[in-house]
This record gives structure tokens, C-alpha cells and sequence, in this order.
């Protein structure tokens, strides 16, 4: 946990740029009903201290003193583990800025209770958790992206109610957790979960300036900073203070804000045209115009609030599956609005922020260990927020909700943008755009894992259905079994002079449930991008099985790495990452042509997932091939392939391979590829979701010979 008083947080004001972060930022800590923020940008952009350095803005609590869940003596929480409060002493504090760590367990977040009391005594000894200390304060995620389900489940719950609720076997703790949610992230390494992104209210874009004078002046900054952080916070005091008094007289001003009808149905107007789901977005919408509006000292929310206020809130929510873009056509934006432009009067000019202009003795911007370079002069942003810089509103694979029209073997697709005439002795052909994805059925790894919760193969996982008790691993309770630990507590409650109603229990008779759900896999996909694929002008409808099978790897919380062999190689075309939207952009790009080196492309799938399994031993390999099964180049390429296939097979590899010969005359080598994995074949056709219902059957059925 950490709180906001760094003693050597660097000034929210001395950062340099980042107008739409510090915008988003400040407007809710004008209006924290707005929901939180999102940043999103590449590494070293500055998004942890710009964080950090907003703590130190924010008004102080008032809170009972001695209570461990921050409750206001004005109105405090009736289900308070602490409580009741009557009318006690008061004390007033900083507010916090708490971390949630993305490897932190679910206990530390929601908190945790003293099983062996609550049994025996029968009293609620809870200990709070990262949600009652982040009440009333700043809950912050740094790479949010990452987090666990199993944290994202807890953390949408207190999101949506104010109140984090822990139940454990009958014993049950209510308490307040009201905060400003705050999370960064890089976009490369995966997308947020839909639910959990919903509930930031606005989405920032940040990215380091270009331009040389303004990346001079952050690492200007940052060396003074880092000479004499006293000096340094000292210097920037005056901007803070008068920053903080904004703030405070923004909210002040906000209950008398007016959001008249006019604006309303130009926010409604705004969230219809752009078809986002469900109604937070005109609520968030019109909270963010009216902060805008008390930030520029105004009571009247103009167009301009309007507009801008779209621009941080509407961008996350126009996602209609993984591979689109966060963005908002401003162009569009501009034609709903202009048909209000004669409802309103012209809005006066507001005036420029007080803060100096960086010289060369000025502030550096904020990069701190793990943050980069800024850009743009110091000081707090201006009264109405520049407009975000345009993030685009294009996906970088475009995909409809609708399935395409089944294709006949050998038909080229019609979004084929090139001809595919390269062979196995031929060059390099352009790259071809892939047919529409389409809705694929579960491949699952078979047997029974321990990796990260997911929702694809069977697993141990902290959630799911109760199996089965045991005694805690390494000593640490995770999910007691109620009626395990009393079956193991009974037979010794006359050795232990029981004289009570309590049950006597110690930690030896403690069961933790075993619960079985489901796992992550990591999907390794080996990529045929030889000449045979291209030459029968099959490549387009490959990819787009391979794009069908990545959007249901991130459905199912999968890792997804890609492998391709062309020529004279294998190329690792996408490490395994968490980032499905990679990989989609790598498979757009992929040339074809030349020969196919089949075995090169499986003894470098079998290094990659050698190497994984020694960066994380519970995650378990599903290897995809997608292959017509051809072997050229080099002595014996086909028996060079069935050894790569049968190393691959010993080392216990669950793979699947995706056939996708064509044409009257088939050779079937892609079912001895097969053979040789041991794993089933499917065709292109046969990975749609009416097609496989048999697959997963035969995945076990040949799981079940390997037994045998």
C-alpha cells in the first residue's frame, strides 16, 4: 500500500505536456463521481508520476479517529467493522493514493479474516484490505491490463456498489470503499477486460513528444529533480498551491453548475451517433461537461464542454471487438454538434492557466524510474483542456459481427487485395488481407492444470466448483472447506477441553476447498507462409481462420505467440504475449512465398515453448499448425519434418493441426503431420463453431490413447 505523501513526489504542475492525462485527471478530482481514468500509452510516458504527483492536490479527509476504514464522522458507514460511531474525536489526514500491485492475492485487496477466531470465539476479526484503506482516496493500478480476473471480479464489484463485501463460509464484512479508480497501462502488452473498462469514466492516449526543445526541457526537469527534490518541489510550491486552490474552488462551484436541457440533448445526440452501449457514457458525459465547466469558472455548460467532454469519455466505449481501436472520428463529432450551433450564444474566451514558462533553469518533466520523456511546457492544463490528439477511430483489422458466407476450397475471397502467384521456387508475394473471422469452438489442453484462471482448459484454479479439501500449501489459507475443517476438529474437542459452545480449533484441522475451473493456455500458432500457400490463393482465408482462433484466445484469457517459415527459415513473428491485438497486426502484414521449411517452423515453435515453460511452469502449451503439410528445401524435408513433429509429441505438446490443402487432388500431409503431433486435423471449414463440436471429443479421445 502506499499513500500520498511522497515526501519527494514531483509537482503535478512541473509536468511537461500530457494535456489530456492532467486534464482527465484534475476533472476528477473535481467530480470523483465521474468514475476514474485510464491512461493509456507506451512505456516511460510519465503515466505513474503524473499519478503520484496528482495525490498531493487532492483535499484532506476528515475521518473518526481510530477507525480502520476511513469513515466521515459526518456521515459514517452503519456497517462499519469498526463501528458503531457515535459522536468521537476526529482526525484529519492526507489523502490517499493506495497501489494495487497486479500480482497482489485477492485477500490483500478485499482483506482478510482470522478463520481460527471466527470459528472458536464466533467475532468478525477482519483485517481491512487495499479497498478500506483506498476509501475516500485514490485506488491505483499500474499496468491494469495484466490484472488477474480474479482481482478485476472484486474490484468491479466495490466499482459498481461503494462497498467491498468479504464472505467466508456464514462469516460475513460489509464496508464502504468509494474511490477514484485509476489505471495505466501499455496497450502492446493486451486489452482490458470490456466490463472493467466500462467502468473507467474517461480514457486518456498519452505518447512522448517528438518534438527535440520539449524532450530537452523533460530531461532538464528531471535532473534538477533528481539532484534536490526539496529544491525542486520547493520551487514549484506557488504553482501547486494555486493549482490546489483551483481545484478546491472548482468544487465548490460544481454543485451550481446548470446542465440544461440543451446540453443534454446534445450529449444524447453525441452517444447515439456513436452507437456506444448501454447509458453510463450520457451519464459520465454530462458529469464530465459539468466539470469542465466548474474547472473554466463558468455555471453554464457550453458545446465546447460537450465536445471535449466526448473525447475522454466516449473513445473506450466504441469497441465492438478486440482488434478495434480506441478513438472518436472528430469529424463526425463536429457534424453532430453543428446542429446545435444557433441554440447557444457565443461563450466568452476563458483565460490561459498562472504558471511560468519553462526556461532553461525551469522544472524537468516527470520521469521517474519506469517513466519517460513528456512533452509541452509546465503548468496545469487550460481552462477548457486542449482537444486529445486524434487517436483514430480504425481498427487495425477491420471484423463484423456477422459470418461470412461459407467459401468453397479454392475460391479466392473477395476482400483479396493481391493475387498470390508465388511458389515454393518463387519470391516474396505481397501480403493479403484476411476474409472475415468467424465464431470457433473451444480447443482445450487435456488433463487437469494449475494455471492462471482462464477459460479454456480444465484446471485448479482459486475459483470455480469445490472438488475436494486438503491441508493449506506453504501454510497460507486460501478458501476454507467449512465441513472439512470441523469433520478434522471433532474427534478432539474432549482432548482439547472444549467447556464451551465455540468449537476448539487449531491450524492443524484448518481445510482449504479445492476448487476446479478453467485456465489460460498459452497458443502457440506455427504459420505456413510458403509458396504453396499463396499459390493456391489460399492465404486470405488462412488468415482469417488464424484471426478467428486470436479473438478466441483473448475471449478465453490466453497468451498467444506466433511462429511463421517461409524460404529458407523459421521466424518468431510475435514473442508470446497477452496482446491478441499484436498479433492480429503481425498476421496483416505476413508475406508469402518462397519454400516451405516445415521443420524449421517446428523446431522453433519447440525453443519457444521451451523457453516459456521455464518463465512460467503452470501455463500449459496448445500448439496450433496451420499448414497444407508441404516440405521442400534440403535433404529429406518430409522425414526431417516428422522428427521435428515427433520431439515436439515426446515433450507431452498439445497441438493441434489446421489442414489447408486444396484442390481435386489431395496428398493428405497434413494428416500425417498430424499423426506424428498426435493431435486431431482439422480443415478450415471444420474450425467453425457448427463444424467443431467433435473437435474437443477428439482431442480427448486421442489423449485417452496416449494413456493407454
Amino acid at each position: 500500500m502506499s499513500s500520498s505523501t511522497y515526501p519527494s513526489a514531483y509537482p503535478f504542475t512541473a509536468i511537461v505536456g500530457m494535456d489530456d492525462m492532467r486534464l482527465g485527471l484534475l476533472l476528477n478530482a473535481i467530480s470523483p463521481s465521474i468514475g476514474g481514468v485510464l491512461v493509456r500509452g507506451e512505456k516511460g510516458t510519465a503515466k505513474t508520476t503524473t499519478v503520484r504527483a496528482l495525490a498531493a492536490l487532492l483535499p484532506e479527509v476528515v475521518t473518526v479517529t481510530g477507525c480502520r476504514f476511513s469513515c466521515d464522522p459526518a456521515a459514517p458507514d452503519p456497517h462499519c467493522p469498526d463501528g458503531p460511531h457515535g459522536g468521537g474525536e476526529q482526525a484529519v489526514r492526507p489523502a490517499r493514493m493506495v497501489e494495487l500491485p497486479v500480482g497482489a492475492s485477492e485477500d490483500r485487496l478485499v482483506g482478510s479474516l482470522d478463520i481460527e477466531r471466527a470459528l472458536g470465539e464466533g467475532v468478525k476479526a477482519f483485517e481491512p484490505g487495499l479497498l478500506a484503506a483506498a476509501h475516500r482516496g485514490v485506488l491505483y493500478v499500474d499496468e491494469v491490463n495484466l490484472l488477474g480476473d480474479h482481482l478485476v471480479d472484486s474490484l468491479l464489484d466495490a466499482a459498481a456498489t461503494g462497498v467491498s463485501s468479504v464472505e467466508r463460509e456464514g462469516v460475513s464484512v460489509r464496508h464502504a470503499s468509494r474511490f477514484l479508480l485509476v489505471g495505466t497501462m501499455n496497450p502492446e502488452e493486451g486489452e482490458l477486460r470490456p466490463q472493467l473498462l466500462d467502468r473507467f469514466g474517461l480514457t486518456v492516449e498519452v505518447a512522448a513528444s517528438r518534438e527535440t526543445e520539449e524532450r530537452v526541457e523533460v530531461v532538464r526537469r528531471r535532473l534538477a529533480f533528481d539532484e534536490d527534490p526539496a529544491a525542486f518541489a520547493a520551487k514549484w510550491a506557488p504553482e501547486e498551491d494555486a493549482l490546489r486552490e483551483r481545484i478546491a474552488a472548482a468544487r465548490a462551484l460544481l454543485p451550481g453548475v446548470r446542465l440544461g436541457d440543451g446540453a443534454l440533448r446534445r450529449i444524447a445526440a453525441v452517444c447515439a451517433g456513436f452507437e456506444v452501449d448501454g447509458m453510463r457514457a450520457d451519464i459520465v458525459t454530462a458529469r464530465t461537461s459539468a466539470a469542465l465547466a466548474a474547472w473554466a469558472g463558468r455555471t453554464d455548460v457550453t458545446t465546447a464542454d460537450v465536445r471535449q467532454a466526448a473525447l475522454l469519455s466516449l473513445p473506450h466505449r466504441r469497441r465492438r471487438n478486440p482488434f478495434d481501436a480506441p478513438g472518436l472520428d472528430e469529424d463526425r463529432l463536429d457534424e453532430i454538434l453543428a446542429g446545435f450551433e444557433d441554440e447557444e450564444p457565443e461563450p466568452e474566451p476563458e483565460p490561459e492557466p498562472d504558471g511560468p514558462e519553462p526556461d532553461g533553469d525551469g522544472p524537468e518533466g516527470p520521469e521517474g524510474p519506469d517513466d519517460g520523456p513528456g512533452g509541452g511546457p509546465g503548468g496545469g492544463p487550460d481552462g477548457g483542456g486542449r482537444p486529445p490528439r486524434d487517436a483514430g477511430d480504425g481498427p487495425a483489422t477491420t471484423t463484423d459481427d456477422v459470418p461470412p458466407q461459407r467459401q468453397e476450397p479454392g475460391h479466392e475471397p473477395a476482400r483479396q487485395e493481391a493475387s498470390a502467384s508465388g511458389s515454393d521456387d518463387g519470391g516474396e508475394a505481397p501480403a493479403v488481407a484476411a476474409s472475415e473471422p468467424f465464431r470457433t469452438r473451444r480447443f482445450t489442453v487435456p488433463g487437469l492444470g494449475e494455471g492462471a484462471d482462464g477459460r479454456r482448459s480444465r484446471a485448479l484454479t482459486a475459483h470455480g466448483r469445490t472438488t475436494g479439501a486438503r491441508r493449506p500449501r506453504g501454510g497460507a489459507l486460501s478458501k476454507l472447506h467449512l465441513a472439512a475443517t470441523v469433520q478434522a476438529a471433532a474427534p478432539h474437542q474432549r482432548a482439547r477441553g472444549r467447556g464451551g459452545p465455540g468449537l476448539v480449533v487449531r491450524r492443524d484441522d484448518l481445510r482449504e476447498a479445492v476448487r476446479e475451473g478453467r485456465e489460460g493456455n498459452l497458443v502457440l500458432f506455427v504459420v505456413d507462409a510458403s509458396g504453396s500457400m499463396a499459390a493456391r490463393k489460399r492465404m486470405s482465408a488462412v488468415k482469417g481462420a488464424v484471426l478467428s482462433l486470436l479473438m478466441d484466445a483473448y475471449q478465453r484469457r490466453d497468451k498467444i505467440g506466433m511462429v511463421t517459415f517461409r524460404g529458407t527459415g523459421a521466424t518468431v513473428a510475435l514473442p508470446p504475449t497477452s496482446s491478441v491485438e499484436a498479433g492480429a497486426a503481425r498476421l496483416e502484414k505476413l508475406p508469402t512465398g518462397g519454400r516451405t521449411p516445415l521443420a524449421a517452423g517446428l523446431l522453433q515453435a519447440h525453443e519457444v515453448l521451451r523457453v516459456e515453460r521455464m518463465r512460467d511452469p503452470s501455463r500449459r502449451p496448445l500448439l496450433v499448425v496451420v499448414t497444407d503439410g508441404r516440405a521442400t528445401g534440403g535433404v529429406e524435408p518430409l522425414a526431417r519434418a516428422a522428427r521435428a513433429a515427433g520431439l515436439l509429441a515426446g515433450s507431452g505438446i498439445a497441438s493441434v493441426v489446421v489442414d489447408c490443402e486444396a484442390g481435386p487432388v489431395r496428398l493428405g500431409l497434413a494428416g500425417e503431420l498430424g499423426r506424428a503431433l498426435g493431435g486431431p486435423v482439422v480443415t478450415l471449414d471444420d474450425l467453425r463453431a457448427e463444424n467443431v463440436s467433435a473437435l474437443v471429443r477428439t482431442v480427448r479421445n486421442t489423449d485417452s490413447r496416449r494413456a493407454a
